[in-house]
């Protein structure tokens, strides 16, 4: 990251921030005292509409860190203010932690909420923080280190950053009750490769079925280098591996609803007495037993952040042109084709649909791929 420089910066708000440029309710004055028409239009001005109306000068330091919240990290008294890190957020309200352990339930500064970003939230769980405490319990949140990793979906048009600064991404799936679903994990692999994530592919419920079905999905992914674990929390299976790979390092835990990622979690860690609950028989849906992501201490070192179930897992900020990058398989095959712009689904002399045919690409993941381009 360059060396940033404290400046004043002209920078965009977000519109609430933005005054009303002429009073709404002239009528209605008119209709009270029909007298006060002429000094009410004297009194009347007009400024600059639109994006120019929301610009206003902090004092701060520029970021060219793409996951950075803001693109503005305004100046705080750093003598006043503690390091923390944001274990959980609660509406309007997050749970910091500094490094001895003290908790503060803070807010977070007006300037941080009303600056303009893509961003959803400006503060997730996961971020290293500045805050200004007051008293023994309580403070607000002063500003927002920048990120070295996130995961993030879009949001209606906006960025959710589900959780930041992790190392891995453990994807919890189950082998029945909910079915597995493959686009899914192909989804969550693009957003960790681009959240700069390490994945980690874990197939829960594997008692539920004959592990040998699952092999021929295991190799696929095996074969571009992820790992693979096949676990059963209700069974017992491989808890101990799983356990392994999250110990000492930073993780977050997904998945769609009902695959068992925090019974998974219970066995690994006992103590933390996450709530589970049942897949429904009718619909093969689980309930939303985990409801905002949170920092979780393993007691032999690390953390884990268990996440709120997903239905769909919308990509952020990542066009057609890309996708075939983000797909270890079809690297190799894409500079073989004939048009330097091919794009992979109905172009002839295409290196692609040709190793699709003669068996060397998985045609489960071309069809994934071609989804992805599309959009679907």
């Amino acid at each position: 990251m360059s060396k940033r420089k404290r400046e004043k910066i002209r920078t965009d708000f977000r519109k609430n921030r933005t005054p009303r440029q002429r009073k709404t309710d002239i009528t209605r004055s008119y209709q009270m005292d029909p007298s006060a028409d002429e000094d009410s239009l004297s009194k009347e001005s007009f400024g600059g509409k639109g994006a120019l109306t929301r610009k206003r000068t902090v004092i701060g330091d520029r970021t060219d860190n793409e996951e950075s919240p803001l693109a503005v990290q305004p100046d705080v008294d750093l003598s006043a203010c503690q390091s923390g890190r944001v274990i959980a957020v609660h509406g309007l309200n997050s749970l910091v932690a500094t490094e001895s352990g003290k908790q503060f339930r803070c807010a977070t500064r007006r300037l941080l909420k009303t600056l303009a970003t893509d961003q959803r939230h400006v503060v997730v769980a996961g971020d290293h923080v500045l805050f200004r405490a007051h008293g023994n319990q309580e403070g607000v949140i002063e500003r927002v280190e920048p990120r070295h990793s996130i995961l993030s979906r879009n949001s209606r048009g906006r960025q959710h950053v589900l959780v930041a600064n992790i190392d891995q991404l453990v994807i919890i799936t189950s082998a029945a009750e909910p079915t597995l679903k493959p686009h899914l994990i192909d989804r969550l692999l693009i957003s960790s490769e681009k959240g700069r994530v390490r994945p980690v592919i874990c197939i829960n419920k594997i008692d539920l079925v004959n592990p040998a079905d699952l092999q021929p999905l295991v190799g696929i992914y095996g074969q571009m280098g992820y790992m693979v674990l096949l676990v059963s929390a209700a069974a017992g299976t491989n808890i101990d591996r799983l356990r392994q790979w999250l110990t000492g390092a930073q993780s977050v835990v997904t998945g769609q609803s009902g695959v068992g990622k925090s019974s998974l979690l219970n066995a690994v860690e006992p103590g933390l007495d996450l709530r589970v609950g049942r897949v429904s028989e009718d619909t093969q849906k689980g309930k939303h037993t985990t409801t905002n992501a949170k920092l979780l201490p393993l007691r032999n070192g690390g953390y884990v952040v268990d996440t709120p179930g997903i239905r769909q897992f919308e990509l952020w900020d990542v066009e057609p042109q890309e996708v075939a990058s983000f797909f270890r398989d079809l690297r190799s095959f894409v500079h073989d084709c004939h048009f330097p712009d091919c794009t992979h689904t109905h172009e002839d002399q295409c290196a692609v649909k040709d190793a699709v045919a003669d068996g060397y690409l998985d045609t489960r993941r071309y069809e994934s791929y071609c989804q992805l381009f599309f959009g679907e």
